[in-house]
């Protein structure tokens, strides 16, 4: 199936899963910590309220930003560093209701747009975001690739009915956490790329 008749069926608990899983692969162009986002994934786990560990990392991300006027990522609009701050900022209160299947459909446009911003590798042809989560996927670079089949592959564990719920979100959180880890080393090379660039001048 596509990523959108996947979303479509998705179960509340998968949506909350999918779209967190998207936020915390763009924690690096906020300049957050890897552990950041733990406690809410421990509060979906456990069945929890999630707005106090919400509200911590809203704090922690808003004081890891950069400062107004600069770019979360060195050397780029800044665009990317907004989509993950708009994402952040539309987390439901609760992650259950018709706001969470909102709130991850727009985190996995929002995800892919911000690989497609900083992939350095030639443009990403004439296919659109919406058009890639349809399932037309030729001409796709590598970092937009690789995070539509994380997106995939997170929605596909959590309907798996035959699965923990528990252990479903352990591996979706395994994935998750290869993506932020290929983020951040994207983030970390566009960052010594901008510093020489500067040292140039």
């Amino acid at each position: 199936m596509s990523l959108v008749e996947l979303i479509a069926q998705a179960d509340e608990r998968g949506l909350a899963a999918s779209g967190l899983a998207c936020l915390d692969r763009c924690v690096p162009v906020l300049g957050g910590d890897d552990d950041l986002l733990r406690p809410l994934w421990a509060s979906l786990a456990e069945g929890g309220d999630w707005g106090g560990p919400l509200a911590e990392a809203r704090t922690a991300l808003g004081a890891a930003s950069a400062p107004a006027g600069e770019p979360a990522v060195p050397g780029s609009s800044g665009a990317a560093a907004a989509l993950a701050r708009r994402m952040l900022d539309a987390v439901p209160a609760a992650y259950a209701g018709a706001g969470v299947r909102e709130w991850a459909d727009g985190c996995s446009v929002a995800a892919l747009q911000v690989h497609r911003l900083l992939d350095t590798a030639p443009g990403d042809g004439d296919g659109s975001v919406t058009a890639r989560r349809e399932g037309r996927t030729d001409g796709m670079t590598p970092l937009v690739a690789a995070e539509l089949r994380r997106q995939v592959r997170i929605l596909e564990l959590l309907a798996d009915k035959g699965a923990a719920p528990t252990g479903a979100l352990r591996q979706a959180l395994d994935v998750s956490t290869e993506g932020r880890r290929v983020l951040r080393a994207v983030v970390s090379r566009r960052a010594r790329g901008h510093g020489q660039g500067q040292g140039q001048d």
